[in-house]
């Protein structure tokens, strides 16, 4: 169901954040050519093929689609854990990711780190199954166990970054997540995008939370 929120209400959140992303991303993936070739070559010479890691993932107003990463775990990873029971949502003190993950490879938790891996998701923007900022997309095992307040991080296309991912990433638990995704999606503006991407720069530097 589609919902009114401030970024299908405004000018830029119907046509000036599309051309954001696309403009972003193409920049951006013009500038990581020559970092992603010798990223492809040492991935090939350390872990093997497969070099990218693909999942289905939950998009804008529950429309799945494919994600595409470098593939920073073992091939023989087990799935992400969920808590028991989510009868009522997902729980607000749950964190999803562990700083102590034996499944990621040495070379992948550099990657991880400096979030490099994730630079295949610009395709994903240019296709528009993504935006540059938005909530992180989650996969269908989580977002179908949302409740309804947790699934209004939905009503925005996922992003490469977004509030969550410069006041903690990782570090922070999944309430605090959806707090500051559903303030994204009540408050998205150009100037809020491009204060992300401002400081997505400097946490990626900083590599706070990022595992």
């Amino acid at each position: 169901m589609h919902v009114q929120t401030a970024e299908t209400l405004t000018f830029y959140g119907q046509y000036g954040k599309r051309i954001f992303d696309i403009v972003g991303a193409l920049i951006l993936l013009l500038l990581t050519i020559p970092l992603m070739i010798a990223i492809f070559l040492l991935l090939l010479i350390t872990t093997g093929r497969p070099i990218f890691f693909k999942q289905i993932r939950t998009g804008y107003d529950h429309q799945r689609f494919i994600i595409w990463k470098l593939r920073t775990m073992s091939i023989q990873a087990t799935p992400v854990n969920m808590p028991v029971i989510c009868t009522d949502g997902i729980p607000d003190d749950y964190y999803f990711k562990t700083d102590q993950d034996t499944r990621i490879t040495k070379i992948g938790a550099v990657l991880r780190k400096l979030s490099i891996d994730e630079i295949p998701q610009l395709l994903n923007v240019l296709k528009g199954d993504m935006s540059i900022v938005g909530p992180r997309p989650e996969i269908p095992a989580i977002t179908n166990s949302y409740s309804a307040l947790q699934a209004r991080r939905l009503e925005v296309k996922p992003g490469l970054t977004g509030l969550a991912q410069i006041n903690g990433r990782s570090n922070i638990s999944h309430g605090q997540k959806i707090s500051y995704d559903l303030h994204y999606v009540d408050h998205v503006t150009f100037w809020m995008d491009v204060k992300i991407v401002v400081k997505t720069l400097f946490v990626v530097l900083a590599r706070t939370g990022a595992y």
